[in-house]
């Protein structure tokens, strides 16, 4: 202890985690008001000296909406279970939009704010997690033109809809767990951040959002298909909103659980380990 004009002073020591916590809630919980400024930042950074402001957030889901209605809709003839295609889009691009949004901003956290790191203490997972909850809001912002659009159509949500917490909640979870992987890689590897852009464009074909999972007829390449655990969440919330299926596909939101829940402890697991070089190689 040291005492400095008759005051106590503690001593504080830093050391690198230790034993099988993959994170620390109570310490997270101390830096509660610096998630919230660094999420609140991140916002205001988002949209600063733009025209639209946050109406960004509902451009850039209506106008991919448009196109997609155009050449999928129009000129390709996909399948939409029976729901006018707009609708039908619009319900995957609102939790892809999440989900893209987060994983981006995220996987880049650590980078964007190497000063920092470098200078000051602080758990470093509070940078993900800020991002992740930045993009949340972009979310909500975004979701009542969807429930016009319900209205304008003639759909109206039914009792799967208490479902839609889970499946944003799962959305988050593996938004969180791949930003933890692509946010550490991304301090040892500065190319990561030029190939999370192709990662993320391919991972949303790769997703039933401009068409019906049910395209996939092949049993074989329907399980290695569903091993994408977003096909489970826009499955689920398109069934939530608009009855797409006649029950709740279990199956695929099961194996999207598992693989989210993976992806978030090995990410985890992984984030920790490298945690204690960050300020050094950043």
């Amino acid at each position: 202890m040291e005492t400095r004009n008759g005051d106590t002073i503690p001593e504080v020591t830093i050391q690198p985690a230790s034993g099988w916590r993959l994170i620390d809630l109570r310490e997270l919980t101390r830096y509660r008001e610096l998630i919230y400024f660094l999420s609140w930042r991140d916002l205001k950074v988002r949209y600063k000296q733009t025209l639209l402001g946050v109406a960004w957030a509902v451009v850039q889901p209506v106008m991919t909406m448009v196109v997609f209605s155009i050449f999928f809709g129009n000129l390709a003839s996909v399948p939409s279970d029976g729901i006018p295609y707009p609708l039908f889009s619009l319900a995957g691009l609102l939790p892809w939009q999440l989900f893209e949004n987060a994983f981006r901003s995220g996987s880049k956290s650590l980078v964007s704010n190497r000063n920092m790191v470098t200078k000051i203490y602080f758990p470093r997972v509070v940078l993900p997690v800020s991002s992740v909850l930045s993009s949340v809001a972009d979310f909500f912002v975004a979701f009542p033109i969807l429930i016009a659009m319900m209205i304008y159509y003639g759909y109206m949500p039914n009792a799967y809809a208490l479902l839609l917490p889970f499946y944003l909640l799962l959305t988050v979870i593996t938004a969180f767990g791949v930003s933890l992987w692509f946010s550490a890689l991304d301090v040892l590897y500065r190319d990561i951040g030029y190939i999370i852009p192709f990662i993320s464009q391919l991972w949303m074909y790769l997703t039933p959002i401009a068409y019906g999972s049910d395209l996939i007829k092949n049993p074989k390449w329907r399980t290695v298909y569903h091993l994408n655990p977003m096909v489970g969440v826009v499955n689920g919330f398109r069934r939530a909103l608009l009855g797409t299926y006649a029950e709740i596909p279990w199956q695929s939101l099961l194996f999207s659980l598992l693989i989210s829940l993976a992806i978030l402890v090995t990410g985890l697991v992984y984030f920790r380990r490298m945690e204690r070089n960050f300020a050094d190689v950043i």
